[in-house]
């Protein structure tokens, strides 16, 4: 094999592995995102895991994190909760994820 096919070999196992990482933190950030917006709602253990879930389903709609805050956004407006705060808490528990994976 030459030192081409490797380095493309090499690239792609890269590649994958980084995507796999992305979907993980992605993944444990939605848990933390939902976490929080199921506090701020009053909902028992039971209702938080379900609401959780839904934070987790809500990040297949579509590409990218504008779906999650879509979501939290909308089950968070009778609490008067500003768009750059939701932000905020997304990039600071996508961090904390971040961190626990690397």
């Amino acid at each position: 094999m030459s030192s081409f096919d490797e380095r493309k070999k090499g690239f792609e196992k890269k590649f994958a592995h980084d995507q796999e990482l992305q979907f993980k933190v992605s993944a444990r950030r939605n848990k933390y995102i939902g976490q929080w917006a199921s506090k701020i709602l009053g909902y028992d253990e039971e209702k938080e895991k379900e609401y959780i879930l839904s934070v987790i389903k809500a990040d297949f709609a579509e590409a990218g994190d504008e779906d999650v805050f879509r979501k939290i956004k909308e089950d968070l407006k009778n609490h008067n909760m500003p768009d750059e705060d939701i932000r905020n808490k997304m990039n600071e528990l996508n961090e904390k994820a971040k961190a626990e994976f690397i």
